[in-house]
């Protein structure tokens, strides 16, 4: 069995509106050995059990230009061990480097994005790294096969005119249909931004959109991937925006989820 290897990117330099989602690895962790629930994904999996994660706890980073190269360089430093790895963000905007070391080992892969946001900008306020622009960096630089972005509820002019230059799959949420969930023909890097949900299941984010997924949905595109999963991030939690730890507890169980749905996807077949 694969064993999981989790690592928490605590920074939220390049938010645009509020920070505080650099506070969120340690307080996902907490929850997810709160007692108030169990270590067992809805797949039968018990992802408390020995051997299932290796937390690899957090990478220090800079503020600054250094930090995009040093996400990079723990990320990859994970990711040559050929196990899975979760990382805990954080906003959006780690996931430009860590897909930058996924794609290393990974060279065909397919983003699955979750969202509210496209965050395909070519630069927001002056910031090409901002967390609205991971997805411009690497569509840029050619780091994957797909990018199919689900739940977007905020599309302007410039961003579908990036979609459509970058060749994007954009299920916007006005679209989406649980019956035609996308399929994928590549290994999988999944990134789950908290705000793709609807404010009333996740509050705990900085940029609350109404209209959102549910998080029944969310597990089933989780459950959906048969493909290697071979990397995710969870980002933009904010636990300075949270009520009562709803959000907080709703990442520890999509870590569960994932994790799970990790082992399965990536088990050897007879």
């Amino acid at each position: 069995m694969k064993t999981i290897r989790l690592i928490g990117i605590p920074y939220d330099e390049h938010s645009s509106y509020q920070r505080g989602s650099a506070w969120a690895p340690p307080v996902i962790r907490e929850a997810l050995y709160n007692p108030s629930s169990n270590m067992w994904s809805e797949t039968g999996m018990d992802v408390g059990a020995p051997g299932f994660i290796f937390d690899a706890g957090d990478v220090p980073v800079a503020d600054g230009v250094e930090a995009i190269a040093q996400i990079e360089a723990a990320m990859l430093a994970q990711v040559r061990h050929a196990d899975p790895v979760l990382a805990l963000g954080g906003d959006h905007a780690i996931t430009y480097p860590l897909v930058r070391a996924a794609a290393q080992q990974n060279p065909d892969l397919t983003i699955l994005h979750i969202d509210a946001h496209p965050d395909i900008y070519d630069e927001f306020e002056g910031d090409r790294f901002s967390h609205a622009c991971p997805f411009a960096r690497i569509m840029e630089e050619g780091l994957v096969k797909r990018l199919i972005q689900v739940g977007i509820r905020t599309m302007n002019g410039h961003c579908r005119e990036q979609a459509k230059r970058f060749g994007v799959e954009v299920i916007e949420m006005k679209d989406f249909d649980e019956k035609k969930l996308p399929v994928v023909n590549s290994p999988v890097y999944l990134s789950l931004d908290m705000d793709g949900l609807d404010p009333a299941f996740a509050p705990g984010v900085s940029h609350r959109e109404p209209g959102g997924l549910n998080v029944r949905q969310v597990i089933n595109l989780i459950r959906h991937i048969d493909l290697p999963l071979v990397a995710a991030d969870i980002v933009e939690f904010n636990p300075r925006r949270d009520v009562q730890d709803l959000t907080a507890m709703l990442c520890a169980k999509f870590v569960k989820e994932i994790t799970a749905q990790m082992v399965y996807t990536n088990r050897e077949k007879k």
